[in-house]
């Protein structure tokens, strides 16, 4: 029996790079597969049937189930749609894939309002939409039978959110979904749903158009360079054998975490968090004048940068 046997999944921006990653490990563990994709430019311009299709031709090739869908998930009604075309389709929806997402890198003092807002558009609201009206109709089931649903969702942040110049609206937006993802954790382990996040690599189009420039790109050549000794049959991308695992029923027990995988690394992140805490003398509350004096014991050399960060 495949991990996945009858799972009922959606994966957003599945026509390419790490979504058809996703969307394939799932269908060959056995899932049936609802393969989103508008077929945008990597800005989020345009649209192409044909990403999505081709996915879904290696899925059914392979011997597995799957359907296309173009809808964009940064629609309230269009992502209601996608989400009840697993219901009307298959009777049911237990894992939800938010991967679909855009670039519009530029350096702050460039940056647009249009570039800011499409950015949080599809990762954001995108997110958000398809993840609330899933979360609706499961917990119409819960409170009618009683049960737990055994629903799965899992977003996709990115080493953006710890800092990336000429990215402060994507790693904001990651950031925000990392924040989303707890809480949503939070709200639905009452009905047996949990909410994790990924963070994925490997060799995409979203990294290809890095800039030099870009903290991440002595770690793009790096990457490139591993990808050289590798056997060409080998995954280009990471994070999708995880989110098969993460997928499946077995995974019950972990919630709102962010993990990555990368090769041979299995990561867990974690932020959001009091490293050192520094008391202030007779329990006052802190002055300027003290903070003065006291911050920099706090923080000591000042905060991780991105490179640190990944052990560069």
């Amino acid at each position: 029996m495949a991990l996945l046997d009858g799972r009922i999944c959606i994966v957003t921006g599945a026509g390419r790079g790490i979504g058809r990653d996703h969307a394939l490990a799932l269908g060959k563990r056995g899932a049936k597969v609802i393969v989103n994709d508008p077929g945008v430019s990597l800005d989020g311009v345009g649209s192409d049937t044909t990403p999505a299709e081709q996915v879904v031709d290696e899925i059914r090739k392979a011997g597995g189930e799957a359907i296309a869908n173009h809808a964009d998930v940064s629609d309230w009604k269009q992502s209601e749609e996608m989400i009840r075309l697993a219901f009307d389709t298959w009777g049911r929806l237990d894992v939800l894939v938010n991967n679909a997402g855009i670039l519009r890198d530029k350096i702050i003092w460039n940056m647009t309002e249009s570039d800011w807002d499409s950015v949080m558009r599809v990762h954001m609201k995108g997110t958000f939409n398809c993840t609330r009206h899933a979360a609706a109709i499961w917990r119409t089931q819960f409170k009618e039978t009683n049960r737990p649903i055994s629903g799965r969702i899992i977003n996709t942040v990115s080493g953006a959110m710890f800092g990336s110049a000429g990215q402060s609206n994507y790693g904001a937006a990651k950031s925000g979904i990392m924040g989303f993802t707890i809480c949503v954790a939070l709200e639905l382990a009452q009905m047996g749903i949990t909410c994790n996040a990924i963070r994925p690599g490997g060799q995409t189009r979203m990294n290809a158009a890095i800039s030099d420039k870009s903290a991440f790109a002595e770690l793009r050549a790096k990457s490139l360079e591993q990808a050289k000794e590798q056997p060409a049959d080998a995954p280009t991308t990471y994070g999708s054998e995880l989110v098969a695992y993460l997928a499946s029923e077995a995974s019950a027990w972990v919630s709102g975490q962010l993990l990555q995988v990368r090769q041979d690394r299995l990561e867990l992140d974690t932020g959001w968090k009091a490293e050192r805490v520094l008391k202030n003398k007779g329990g006052k509350p802190w002055t300027a004048e003290e903070i003065l004096v006291g911050l920099p014991k706090l923080v000591g050399t000042g905060p991780v940068g991105m490179l640190e960060f990944l052990g560069m």
